[in-house]
């Protein structure tokens, strides 16, 4: 009999307890049958009793109270069918494991979903020792390539002892097909947290990896958040012509870490406190956060 033990560690590990049909001898003074083997997968998160991972690269390893054998090798299925929230095809490959000094612990690196899109599934089977002719212990996985996006909207308000005061909100959906309040998902694992930052000069203008200048405001907000809302401070960022140019990069990201961000230059008239335009930051770096 097997048994599947789903353990969420604390750094972002998801680990898998397994008992039976196990390719090792039971150490002295162990039962037949009851070594226990787990399977790690480094960057996993289980949501709702499920298994979830970025696409991509994520380290393996597999470790057993005893050596084993003969190989150990992991196998990555094919990543199939649509478990979004609103279909892929994968390309199954072998992942090769190396052992520790005394075989107990295998460690390998393979790529979850390059064949597939959006929120596909692929089991990881682990093949070692005696049973290498059938998987000894396999587990399915959802494989997240959704990015979380958002529809924003800008406007901006007079403050009462002088500046503008700017406020962001995700735009509200009216179908009533729709019951969320605003327009903002992530149709896999789900959106941890977002991220504004506004500044005064393009942040983007040397480098993209990450901004060159520190911002003049920020806000954040976690899960659960729709819609967003940022609404900052009273700024007073004018020039001598009575405008204020801004620049706003809004950071998302899911439970598994995929992140998306977007921004946008945001002009304002100084004296009527009116948003004159939106336009998208003059840089490779970042997308348009309004259109």
């Amino acid at each position: 009999m097997k048994k599947l033990l789903f353990v969420l560690l604390v750094l972002g590990l998801a680990s898998f307890l397994f008992v039976g049909c196990l390719p090792v001898t039971p150490s002295e003074g162990e039962g037949e049958g009851e070594c226990e083997v787990t399977v790690e997968i480094d960057g996993a998160v289980v949501v709702d009793g499920k298994t979830y991972v970025s696409g991509g690269n994520h380290d393996i390893t597999v470790t057993f109270c005893a050596p084993v054998v003969g190989g150990v090798s992991a196998y990555i299925t094919d990543c199939s069918g649509d478990y979004s929230k609103a279909n892929s095809n994968g390309c199954g490959h072998e992942v090769v494991l190396f052992p520790n000094a005394d075989r107990t612990i295998w460690t390998g690196s393979g790529e979850f979903g390059p064949c597939g899109e959006g929120c596909c599934a692929s089991y990881v089977e682990i093949y070692a020792g005696e049973c290498e002719d059938e998987a000894c212990i396999w587990f399915p996985v959802i494989v997240d390539f959704v990015i979380p996006d958002a529809v924003m909207e800008v406007s901006a308000s007079a403050c009462d002892c002088g500046g503008c005061q700017i406020s962001f909100t995700s735009m509200v959906e009216t179908s009533p097909c729709n019951p969320d309040e605003g327009l903002c998902w992530d149709d896999c694992s789900g959106i941890a947290g977002w991220s504004f930052a506004i500044y005064d000069m393009n942040p983007y203008d040397e480098c993209c990896d990450m901004p060159c200048v520190e911002p003049i405001y920020t806000c954040t907000g976690v899960a659960p958040f729709c819609p967003i809302e940022c609404v900052t401070s009273c700024l007073d960022e004018c020039d001598d012509q009575r405008m204020m140019e801004l620049y706003v990069v809004l950071t998302m990201w899911d439970i598994v870490g995929n992140e998306n961000v977007e921004g946008n230059t945001i002009l304002v008239d100084c004296d009527s406190c009116e948003v004159v335009s939106t336009t998208p930051i003059d840089s490779e770096c970042v997308d348009p956060l309004i259109e």
